[in-house]
């Protein structure tokens, strides 16, 4: 019933930035928490960041502290991620994902049910 559909990626050089769109259809974000991973090929699915719905609670990766930012926008149904300073390490395919009660923050992809296509973000060294 929910479809998640993220936009946004593609190449930039290191120190530059990018921001992530994730649209969502069939459901509001009201019911569900929100979150953005991204996996490297030949690597596992990494947390990125999440944010609840309820509070407007964000919880970040140590690896983005600081450079990334959750963040939404109601009227649209959209969930963004501003991505600044990056760097080649930041290369991956990244999806966004919802899931669970928009009251708690998770960080495990098994707590999330849905998930987009993903964006392929590409940073040059």
């Amino acid at each position: 019933q929910v479809h998640l559909v993220e936009s946004g990626g593609g190449l930039v050089q290191a120190g530059g930035s990018l921001r992530l769109s994730c649209a969502a259809s069939g459901r509001t974000f009201s019911t569900n928490t929100m979150g953005w991973f991204r996996q490297a090929p030949g690597k596992a699915r990494e947390f990125v960041a999440a944010m609840t719905w309820s509070g407007g609670r964000t919880r970040y990766a140590d690896s983005v502290k600081g450079r990334f930012t959750i963040s939404r926008d109601n009227a649209k149904n959209t969930v963004y991620l501003q991505m600044n300073s990056l760097n080649s390490e930041d290369t991956a395919v990244y999806y966004c994902a919802a899931g669970g009660s928009g009251r708690f923050i998770y960080t495990s992809p098994f707590d999330y049910d849905t998930w987009g296509q993903g964006t392929q973000v590409t940073v040059s060294s």
